[in-house]
């Protein structure tokens, strides 16, 4: 017989979220210029969490004025002195994790194990970590002489609030930049936090600035002609726009869009350790994850075993309350993406995959997609080339290494993917004949602030992590 677990809830007494939150200019927090506000809600329960301030275009231009004028003394500092504001920084994240871990489940929906033990000690990592550069950015490989390049216009999605904040955030700084960033409209509440551990921290005035907001904020913000960088996170569709926008200014740009990441199992794969792989590759998150296990491509002579495994794994998945400890699969972030799920799915067996799902109470309240597999797929189903982002899984097949390859690499996109093999002669043939970014081999979504991430194609251009995240914010 299975053991019943029992309820296992975080408290949420350890976060205190304000009735209304204003936007973060200059070390101050305001009110947008023309008053307006949009509301936060949890996606787990549809309950509002809070009234957040809306930036507009004449916030942008508050922010990066502030931003432009505390350019000058933060980036005469010595690399050390710029360190110890990014040591602080990273000390005080660590202090606080438990709250903003449970912060960031109430306002994203994502398990709390996900955002105690992933997303809080990389967002700590990251700023530990470009610290440690800030003084040595002259044996970072881009001249004798990197100089900062000015102000960063930062835009942010809503699927790692916080991680990608500190993604962005941490190497402009230790670069000597400025910063105003925009997170996502759904996700406000982590990005406001962090403005007030700046505060804690010392940083003086107007060096990081925070605009919740809208698409048009972000718009604003890309256009403003006195940004001089503009880093994004985000889908295909915006970064295409933003480029129009950039092009032909002096700005730099880097993007980091969507993927269709293929996780690729080969017959000799240790069958247990692939199945815990593909699902961390596409549960994880639910399935909100850029670099996305999506599309399983597993050798036709493990197919069934491999499948009948996976099955059974899904089965003994959790949904529900993010806040439970022992829940795997949290709510999808919201309303709209539920929809944007739920259509593409419908698609999948309107084309004829075939579906299947584990026996699954959704929740009353809130937004929900049980964890979803399709079989019988080709590389010309919809779910098999769209980016679904959320939790649902393609499976194809292959006979051998080279067809793997061609089926892996027939998509517009080129962010990540996985080999599972016992081999290590075959890891290394078949990673360097994959157009990706970042290639797993027997793991699937292990991140470290030393390694440069980031896509090929409509996956977008540039790097963040590791010393080649360096580059984007320096003018070499």
């Amino acid at each position: 017989m299975a053991f019943e677990y029992a309820p296992a809830p975080e408290s949420r007494a350890v976060v205190d979220i304000a009735p209304s939150y204003g936007l973060f200019i200059d070390g101050e927090f305001a009110e947008a210029a023309d008053g307006k506000v949009f509301k936060t809600v949890s996606p787990s329960t549809e309950e509002v969490l809070s009234e957040v301030a809306r930036a507009g275009a004449e916030d942008v231009d508050r922010a990066v004025k502030a931003a432009r004028r505390a350019f000058e003394k933060w980036s005469a500092l010595p690399g050390s002195e710029r360190a110890k504001y990014l040591f602080r920084i990273a000390r005080i994240v660590q202090e606080r994790s438990r709250e903003l871990a449970v912060l960031e489940t109430l306002d994203n929906g994502k398990p709390i194990k996900e955002t105690r033990d992933a997303d809080l000690p990389l967002v700590a990592a990251h700023f530990f970590y470009y610290a440690g550069w800030a003084d040595k950015l002259e044996h970072a490989g881009f001249g004798a002489n990197p100089r900062p390049l000015g102000v960063a216009g930062q835009v942010i999605p809503w699927n790692f609030p916080l991680l990608m904040l500190a993604w962005k955030i941490a190497p402009a700084l230790a670069a000597g930049n400025t910063v105003v960033l925009k997170p996502a409209e759904t996700t406000p509440l982590s990005a406001l936090f962090f403005a007030d551990i700046c505060r804690q921290a010392g940083l003086p005035k107007g060096v990081v600035n925070i605009l919740p907001g809208y698409g048009d904020a972000g718009a604003a913000l890309v256009a403003h002609p006195d940004v001089d960088k503009v880093a994004f996170t985000g889908s295909t569709a915006v970064g295409k726009e933003i480029a129009r926008t950039v092009a032909g200014t002096r700005k730099k740009l880097t993007l980091e869009l969507g993927g269709k990441g293929a996780n690729i199992v080969f017959d000799d794969a240790p069958i247990d350790q692939a199945v815990e792989g593909i699902v961390t590759g596409i549960f994880f998150n639910q399935g909100q994850v850029c670099c996305a296990g999506s599309r399983l491509l597993v050798q036709e002579s493990i197919q069934d075993e491999l499948l009948d495994s996976l099955k059974r794994r899904l089965s003994t998945l959790r949904l529900g309350d993010p806040l439970d400890k022992n829940t795997d699969i949290g709510a999808i972030n919201s309303a709209e993406q539920l929809a944007r799920i739920t259509a593409l799915a419908e698609r999948g067996e309107a084309e004829g995959a075939e579906r299947w799902s584990p026996a699954c109470a959704l929740p009353e309240s809130g937004y929900w997609f049980a964890p979803t597999l399709f079989t019988n797929v080709t590389q010309a189903h919809t779910i098999a080339r769209d980016e679904i982002f959320g939790p649902v899984l393609s499976v194809l097949s292959f006979r051998t290494p080279d067809e793997a390859v061609a089926k892996a690499n027939n998509t517009q996109y080129g962010l990540s993917a996985g080999i599972w093999t016992e081999k290590g002669s075959r890891i290394l043939a078949v990673a360097n004949k994959l157009r990706a970014g970042v290639v797993w081999s027997n793991t699937f979504n292990k991140f470290d602030p030393t390694s440069p991430f980031g896509g090929y194609k409509e996956s977008g251009f540039g790097r963040e992590g590791g010393r080649h995240g360096l580059e984007a914010y320096l003018d070499v």
